[in-house]
């Protein structure tokens, strides 16, 4: 080839045409992830294959007995991974043929690379959902022992990030685990989904010699064997669902991040975050800068753009394998990693922050958080329609604004100015610890409703 020529194709690829096409075909470089389920699936086929009379068992037990010792070598890093051999699965088969001869030539008998990449993902995918929904519920025990601890600490809830109502923090705390909980039952939800094997639809069609698909898939802790050869090999549902609930608890994990950036901000103070998940600032000795907050909140947008970039690869394929989805496996390893990391860096700042009672206390007394409660008074005690309770209450508001006071340092005087009607137990139902105490609703703020959940999450989780 010439120099132009090379020049044309990029300098990178000195050899032309020929490098470009395996620097893009090879896989090799991120599938060798999944090295331990390739050999697992095919200890199984393995097996399958001579209790099915189709190889010797003494074929069965040398490729058995190979590829624990491939195994063995990749996970003490002394395997030579080859680009030239494409992917895991060719790496594997050829390390193995080294190892005993002429039998690794038989493992491949009655499959194809189309089921056996199809069943490596589907069981390190299933793995995935296990690791997340065990940080999961970590996370979930760190936020109930936040609640546990301040179950009757009174903050302001917000909508809008304005102040609306006092709450509890108990009640803050537990409203994440309702959303860490729903997580966990949509990656249960998926797994048990994906968790039916493909190996044995060979390429596409099945296979005319007489396989036990049954026992590859209990050997393997599948539920059954996938029912359809063409929908097996070109399936890739279960990454997407594991993408798209990856995709909402990021967006829960987001939520909480946001919040601790706010909450631990100097015009806030409701926490203090722990050193371990702090920095300072080169030139601002003062700043404590919640950065593992921040980076969780940025990270979630790599697990968005996994899901959306795999939906995109696969929306407009025929059935059945395509090479296009060889791009499946890196944005869902790559997800993974970074749901999984940030999982863990939650956790650990939930167990370690420090609420600020006092700054959550003083925060709820201000802001008029009381005023519903000052409405519900007028509706219940008055017999007011809730609409005139609201304006009364505006009215009232407006008037402590204008004195620079909450409601509550109004006289009663003033008040019955407003509608002659109020009587001096309205103060009863003014102060946040009444509020917050009154909200006895299933669901509610109130501190025994809160201890009630913590019992029940304890012992849930």
């Amino acid at each position: 080839m010439t120099k132009s020529a090379n020049t044309m194709w990029g300098g990178r690829f000195a050899a032309g045409p020929d490098a470009i096409m395996e620097a893009i075909n090879a896989s090799i470089g991120f599938d060798k992830r999944l090295a331990a389920q390739d050999i697992a699936g095919s200890q199984a086929h393995a097996a399958m294959l001579a209790a099915c009379g189709i190889i010797s068992d003494k074929d069965a037990d040398a490729i058995g007995e190979g590829l624990i010792t491939v195994l063995s070598e990749i996970q003490a890093g002394e395997f030579s991974f080859s680009t030239a051999l494409e992917d895991i699965h060719m790496n594997v088969e050829a390390r193995l043929r080294e190892l005993i001869g002429e039998p690794a030539g038989r493992l491949h008998t009655a499959r194809s690379r189309n089921d056996q990449v199809a069943v490596d993902f589907r069981l390190w995918v299933r793995d995935q959902c296990d690791a997340v929904d065990a940080s999961l519920a970590a996370l979930c025990k760190a936020l109930v022992a936040q609640a546990e601890a301040g179950a009757d600490w009174i903050m302001p809830g917000f909508t809008h990030l304005q102040t609306a109502q006092p709450v509890t923090w108990g009640h803050h705390m537990l409203a994440y685990v309702e959303m860490f909980a729903r997580d966990r039952s949509r990656f249960a939800d998926a797994r048990k989904r994906m968790n039916t094997s493909p190996l044995g639809a060979a390429a596409l069609a099945g296979t005319s010699f007489p396989i036990d698909r049954e026992m590859t898939a209990k050997a393997l802790g599948f539920d059954r064997p996938m029912s359809n050869s063409l929908d097996a090999v070109s399936d890739r549902d279960f990454a997407l669902e594991f993408l798209a609930a990856s995709s909402i608890c990021a967006m829960h994990l987001s939520r909480l991040a946001e919040e601790l950036v706010i909450w631990s901000s100097a015009q806030f103070r409701f926490v203090k975050m722990s050193d371990k998940w702090s920095t300072g600032s080169s030139i601002m000795p003062q700043k404590r800068n919640p950065d593992a907050a921040e980076l969780i909140r940025a990270k979630i947008g790599r697990i968005f753009g996994a899901n959306v970039a795999l939906m995109t690869v696969m929306k407009g394929l025929p059935l059945t394998y395509s090479k296009d989805m060889q791009e499946d496996k890196e944005q869902v390893f790559d997800a993974a990693d970074n749901l999984l990391l940030a999982l863990a860096a939650m956790t650990g700042m939930v167990t370690d922050m420090a609420a600020q009672k006092d700054a959550l206390h003083s925060a709820a007394s201000s802001g008029f958080s009381t005023a519903t409660d000052l409405a519900d008074w007028l509706v219940r005690k008055l017999n007011l329609p809730f609409r005139d309770a609201h304006h009364v209450t505006g009215t009232l508001v407006a008037l402590a604004e204008k004195k620079g006071c909450d409601l509550s340092d109004l006289t009663l005087d003033e008040m019955q100015k407003t509608h002659s009607g109020i009587q001096s137990d309205i103060f009863d139902v003014l102060g946040v610890e009444n509020s917050v105490a009154s909200r006895t609703s299933f669901g509610g703020t109130a501190p025994a409703r809160v201890r009630e959940q913590v019992a029940h999450w304890n012992e849930v989780l």
